[in-house]
């Protein structure tokens, strides 16, 4: 039930720079399917930059989450940059020092209405918000059931990878991918898988430091 502080944001972001690395052409090939091609190449530059600007470290997690969000948004092409720039800026408002399990949760469900803000999308739209909104609510659960920080997040990160998966039959209603109608069924939404990888170095982060 240890409380994640400074060291978990710090390896949380580090781990997500190595993901969009290695994820960089998988996510390049779902964009060029049904947007245009540079969600992988933007996310591996933007998380490139953040660890980047990770020494000297930051004072604390919200400082952590601040930081990423301003390296983002100044890096981030396209549609990507903004949304999680946004999302980590709320989530930064959100975080204590120290995060325990309702805080975790708090810092997702912060997040989460970030984007949603910034992209006016919902479930069902076929964006990241479909793997962001069953991260929150198994988040949510998993913290009133007792779950300690560290499985709250895999919660949220397991729940996210199946929402990404959920997106591959939608049909896409906002972003460039809506311009495709029901051509755009059939493959999975760019933004719901990086969500995916980003919430999983974040548990990952979190089961390392127990």
């Amino acid at each position: 039930m240890e409380a994640l502080g400074l060291d978990w944001a710090l390896d949380f972001l580090r781990r997500a720079g190595h993901a969009m690395a290695d994820a960089r052409i998988d996510l390049i090939e779902l964009d060029r399917a049904i947007g245009d091609g540079d969600h992988g190449e933007n996310m591996d530059r933007g998380f490139t930059a953040v660890v980047a600007r990770l020494d000297p470290p930051p004072a604390d997690v919200p400082a952590a989450l601040k930081l990423a969000a301003a390296t983002l948004i100044s890096t981030v092409g396209g549609a990507a940059g903004p949304l999680y720039g946004t999302a980590f800026l709320r989530a930064a408002a959100a975080a204590p020092a120290q995060l325990d399990a309702d805080a975790v949760a708090a810092v997702l469900a912060a997040a989460l209405g970030g984007i949603v803000a910034r992209g006016k999308a919902e479930v069902g739209d076929k964006t990241m918000v479909d793997a962001w909104s069953p991260a929150v609510e198994a988040a949510s659960a998993a913290a009133r059931a007792g779950a300690g920080p560290a499985a709250v997040l895999r919660a949220a990160a397991d729940a996210a990878a199946a929402g990404a998966l959920a997106t591959e039959p939608l049909v896409a209603r906002k972003g460039r991918a809506s311009y495709l109608g029901e051509r755009s069924a059939g493959h999975r939404d760019p933004g719901a898988q990086s969500t995916a990888l980003l919430l999983e170095a974040a548990a990952t982060a979190a089961e390392g430091a127990r």
